[in-house]
């Protein structure tokens, strides 16, 4: 039996299937409560950003972005280290988050969960640069705050069968 997800677009795109990842993989695996937020987050010069790819009855990426910052805060949860700057633990943490929050949005969607794989993380860090995406079929994007700290959230996908 073949899986088509073309005609449920509005259920795999729902916000608050993102929204209920973030709160599972922030709240139950590190014991961060993380907030959404309509405004968008604030830019340091410099950010840290993860992408894992969707490929199957889905194509396209989840892309985790955020400042150097809150990219330490949440190493250093994940690892109970401290961390003087963006190092390799760190580059290697958000990729796992990233992860993380990819297969638990995923797995939302019975039937994409079972007809869709998972990339390994690709972590980019920097200062200005933009990651382009070409016209995606939808977008779900969201801003989230812990403390003083935020973080984006952006699944993208390009292609539904």
């Amino acid at each position: 039996m073949a899986v088509s997800l073309r005609e449920s677009v509005q259920r795999v795109s729902d916000p608050r299937n993102l929204d209920a990842s973030v709160e599972e993989v922030f709240r139950l695996m590190l014991g961060i409560e993380c907030r959404g937020d309509a405004g968008p987050a604030a830019r340091e010069q410099e950010s840290v950003t993860a992408v894992v790819g969707f490929g199957g009855v889905l194509s396209g990426a989840c892309v985790f972005r955020s400042g150097a910052k809150a990219a330490l805060r949440i190493a250093a949860q994940m690892t109970g280290m401290e961390f003087a700057g963006i190092d390799d633990t760190v580059k290697d943490g958000i990729g796992e988050i990233c992860n993380m929050l990819a297969g638990a949005w995923k797995g939302k969607v019975p039937e994409l969960a079972a007809n869709c794989g998972l990339s390994v993380p690709a972590v980019i860090t920097g200062r200005d640069y933009n990651l382009h995406v070409q016209a995606p079929e939808f977008q779900v994007h969201r801003v989230y705050r812990f403390g003083e700290e935020a973080f984006e959230v952006t699944i993208v996908c390009d292609g539904l069968q």
